[in-house]
């Protein structure tokens, strides 16, 4: 295997983890060290190198924290969809995505492939096409220079 294949499979990984831990925490309503916990006994479970634990764990803790930003967003994108409507699973792949967007160190296209792909693996077909036209949306917004979502007219 590549080494560039290695890292981008790592990535992915990591990011099946963060999906994982963020959608324990909405479901469970783990906080705090509660779900420091949470992390601790994923890694217990799920064996994997410091740099994946590291990368989850950072999108984990950055999509919690950004939350007031990231829903806005979401919302706005999603025509006719309330955050509380949608299935938690795909609420929690937006959550993360628009996170990694707003954070601007992955490119565009490579977050809403992966958030594509974990659509498709946790939540399926129709979800993915979902996913993918709010992700787009939420990247129009972001390149326009908008942080913060407009007003619907």
């Amino acid at each position: 295997m590549s080494a560039a294949r290695s890292v981008r499979d790592d990535r992915h990984r990591g990011r099946v983890a963060a999906l994982q831990l963020l959608y324990q925490r909405e479901v469970g309503g783990a906080v705090g060290t509660e779900l420091d916990e949470a992390v601790d006994r994923y890694w217990v479970e799920h064996p994997a190198p410091e740099a994946r634990q590291l990368f989850a764990t950072g999108l984990l803790q950055g999509a919690i924290e950004a939350r007031d930003r990231i829903d806005p967003l979401i919302e706005s994108a999603a025509d006719n969809w309330r955050l509380s409507r949608m299935a938690v699973v795909d609420r929690t792949i937006l959550r993360l995505a628009v996170y990694e967007l707003l954070a601007a160190v992955t490119p565009p296209a490579v977050v809403i492939d992966e958030a594509l792909e974990l659509a498709k693996t946790f939540s399926g077909d129709q979800s993915a096409r979902f996913v993918n036209g709010v992700l787009d949306a939420v990247k129009r917004t972001l390149e326009e220079g908008a942080d913060t979502p407009k007003p619907k007219a």
